[in-house]
């Protein structure tokens, strides 16, 4: 049972940490905490690449 919260924590962890357009964090938030394992995967494989990119300023 703990194998399967940690895909799910490091999936939130990175969710709040990223920046997304409009309303999307909030939809991805409550598809993890829903679908736990299967929200952690569908985050990894769909929803990581709806992330705004941040370009480093030199």
């Amino acid at each position: 049972m703990l194998l399967a919260f940690i895909p799910t924590l490091i999936a939130l962890i990175d969710i709040l940490k990223s920046r997304f357009n409009q309303n999307d964090k909030l939809v991805w938030i409550v598809v993890v905490l829903f679908f736990n394992l299967i929200g952690a995967i569908m985050y990894f494989t769909i929803g990581r690449k709806q992330k705004i990119k941040v370009e480093l300023e030199k």
